[in-house]
């Protein structure tokens, strides 16, 4: 009786972490940089938070015309995300309540002169 229990409770645990890991890795996706200049910074957080987590790129840079994947931690369960990202003169543009959840590609544009994001899904 003291194994059957054992073992039913090891399974739990393997499915709840598995769970968990799974959610995490839902919400991974890659940052497409098609705006044309550099990005220097990029921040991603959750959006019921009102501060920025670290940047991203730490001393690197994304230039135009390169991607970026973006993976999350395992404890990360925030559906909404906010994305911004700053350019070399110090300009900044945020996009809000992104569901990461949903999202493979986020696809960062100018379009009219206005930034703009395409988020694209595995199913796209």
């Amino acid at each position: 009786m003291k194994r059957l229990l054992f073992s039913v409770v090891v399974t739990a645990v393997a499915v709840i972490m598995q769970t968990a890991s799974a959610r995490a890795a839902d919400q991974d996706f890659t940052l497409h940089n098609k705006t044309g200049v550099e990005i220097h910074e990029l921040y991603v957080s959750p959006h019921s938070t009102n501060e920025w987590e670290e940047d991203v790129l730490g001393q690197d840079k994304l230039a135009d015309g390169e991607e970026l994947d973006i993976s999350f931690s395992p404890k990360e369960d925030s559906e909404d995300w906010d994305i911004k990202v700053v350019d070399g003169q110090g300009n900044s543009i945020t996009w809000e309540s992104l569901k990461l959840t949903e999202i493979t590609d986020v696809i960062l544009y100018f379009k009219d002169g206005e930034a703009t994001a395409v988020t694209k899904n595995g199913s796209n």
